[in-house]
């Protein structure tokens, strides 16, 4: 029977029902029924399967759907014949995703959660009929499904949701709560600094986004006698004292726990098997390089199950940057815009490992003043991942693989476009001069860029005003800089920074996808602007003395063999010198006037 392929579906037993192909994950039902907490939370990456992993469990608990047992009969779950026949259904369900609620300020996002929480209520308008429940609980039911409830009567709908389920099937509660985060990271987006307001009668909108959920969340899930069980999922965890506080029935179970850890995307066995199936075990390297590389616990080779399923329904075009351009990063491209393209981030970008501490509660108060987080959040979104552990509790870090290095890249070409204001035009031009080895027209294009936006606080070094020593030098910013706008070429070709080759390291080296393309190795080098009584003579030979220095380094040193060992010919590689003046970049040596 010819497997068929749904995307962007998350109903469970649609996928049954119709013979979609489905990836086994119903192992997560069982591990969830009997951990020790009542209430679990899953932070993970946005299009890992979380919606359709809670549509499965809501299938299997939901006392409403006696006649989808079978849904589950060739799937691993029902090999615990005597579990499914003591819970299989036996649990009412309230099954709610919050990720619609995005919202610019308060009152649309109050008048959402009106929209939210009615479309629930339908779902079981037959407790309008029903003779256990009272009839000034059908009344707040019929308010909320009409939309005139009040605040407070939304904010307590989970809860009394819960109570009246309970009371008319007499039977404890199963509640799944899908994107819990996605009305607080909007709250945050669109409320303007500083997040904590100092008058207590008028809170800003994240403060009042941050009080709802307590009272929607909270009263459904803390001492909540009506629950059995119940789930959140997310992008990340909120900090404990803004929504979590004082629930004494809860876990979390993040991308660093072992527990749980192969119940989200795709495991390298499921990911070959899905190409065995689809006829496709043929591309399995170039996969891995472009949607595999995430490591949840101690559980490595996890792959981007929105861009497996992709790839596979469109395998007849390019590889593509499917996840990537199925969301919204912007809180992330604005950070690393703030921070500036360099230190860390271009190491990332380099394919180099960083190290940085993980934080299990998100605080958003904290991220806006510029801590770590801001590696938690990278990483709890899916644009960075796990490498190990480092000492001291802090984790080593890189980017997953090739797709999402192109979100990285993309941000450098916002920063070029945004806050240096560079001409796209003429950095493009620029950078193909580099590449064609035409280094005549790439020194006056270079000159144009550097002396457009690189402004002399850029240049200035950087040293701690108590021990005088020099926490940056004007080298390292040239050689940052430098980096930021040749990232323009990272489509083709790798893009290295102070690497060993031959028999020293090497500032820059361009190595191409294309061997039949030329390679470029960079040294960087400066020296003081002239001064008024240095003889114009003496400033040129100066000049022309570094740059012949810095490419005798290059020979010498045998900096190019990366690029030979890579299989670009001797005959197709640049050398570069880069000597910076101030604002002013040599690259040939100046002729003496």
């Amino acid at each position: 029977m010819e497997k068929i392929l749904k995307i962007g579906r998350s109903d469970f037993g649609l996928f049954i029902k119709n013979g979609f192909y489905l990836v086994d994950k119903t192992n997560l039902i069982y591990d969830f029924h009997n951990n020790a907490n009542d209430i679990v939370l899953f932070p993970r990456p946005k299009r890992f399967g979380k919606t359709l992993n809670l549509s499965m469990i809501e299938y299997f608990y939901d006392i409403q759907k006696q006649e989808n047992k079978e849904l589950f009969s060739n799937l691993k779950i029902a090999k615990n014949a005597e579990f499914c026949k003591e819970h299989q259904n036996k649990y009412p369900v309230i099954n709610i995703t919050l990720k619609g609620i995005k919202e610019t300020n308060w009152e649309k996002c109050l008048n959402k959660f009106g929209d939210v929480i009615s479309e629930l209520y339908k779902k079981y308008n037959f407790l309008l009929k029903s003779e256990k429940i009272e009839d000034y609980d059908k009344e707040e039911i019929e308010q909320i499904i009409r939309k005139t409830a009040n605040e407070t009567t939304i904010k307590g709908g989970l809860l009394k949701l819960s109570k009246n389920l309970e009371t008319h099937f007499n039977q404890k509660v199963v509640i799944l709560v899908d994107e819990y985060d996605t009305p607080i990271i909007s709250a945050f987006n669109n409320t303007n600094s500083p997040i904590k307001s100092e008058d207590k009668e008028n809170k800003t909108y994240y403060e009042k986004v941050i009080n709802f959920m307590q009272g929607f969340l909270g009263d459904a899930y803390k001492e909540n006698d009506a629950l059995f069980k119940g789930m959140l999922t997310g992008v990340m965890r909120v900090g404990r004292e803004s929504i979590f506080s004082e629930w004494n029935n809860f876990d979390v179970f993040g991308i660093t726990s072992n527990y749980f850890s192969d119940s989200f995307g795709f495991t390298e066995e499921e990911t070959e098997q899905i190409l065995i199936d689809f006829g496709l075990k043929s591309k399995i390297k170039d996969i891995k390089q472009w949607y595999d590389g995430y490591k949840f616990g101690a559980k490595d080779s996890i792959y981007n199950p929105w861009s497996i399923v992709n790839y596979i329904g469109k395998s007849k075009d390019k590889f593509k940057p499917y996840w990537i351009n199925s969301g919204d990063y912007s809180l992330i491209k604005s950070r690393i815009i703030e921070i500036g393209v360099s230190g860390d981030i271009q190491e990332l970008i380099e394919g180099k490992i960083i190290e940085a501490s993980l934080y299990d509660n998100f605080v958003f108060q904290d991220f806006e003043k510029g801590s770590e987080l801001f590696w938690t959040l990278l990483t709890d979104n899916g644009y960075l991942t796990q490498a190990g552990e480092a000492d001291f509790g802090r984790y080593k870090l890189k980017i997953p693989n090739k797709e999402v290095k192109i979100i990285f890249t993309n941000i450098i070409k916002t920063w070029i476009d945004t806050e240096v204001k560079l001409n796209g035009n003429l950095l493009a031009k620029a950078a193909k001069d580099l590449i064609t080895g035409n280094i005549n027209e790439f020194e006056q294009n270079f000159k144009k860029i550097i002396g457009d936006t690189l402004s002399y606080y850029d240049t200035a070094e950087k040293t701690n005003k108590q021990t005088k020593e020099k926490l940056v030098t004007n080298e390292q910013i040239y050689h940052v800089y430098t980096l930021g706008l040749l990232a323009i070429l990272t489509d083709e070709y790798i893009i290295k920074s102070n690497r060993e080759s031959g028999d020293g390291r090497y500032d820059i080296m361009l190595i191409p996808y294309d061997k039949t393309k030329k390679g470029v190795v960079i040294e960087i080098k400066s020296i003081q602007q002239q001064k008024k009584s240095e003889e114009e003579r003496d400033f040129i030979k100066r000049v022309n003395g570094e740059i012949k220095d810095a490419l005798n380094q290059i020979d010498k040193n045998r900096y190019y063999t990366e690029l030979i060992e890579n299989k670009v010919k001797p005959e197709n590689i640049v050398k570069l010198a880069i000597v910076f003046v101030g604002k002013e970049p040599y690259i040939n040596e100046i002729e003496e006037k």
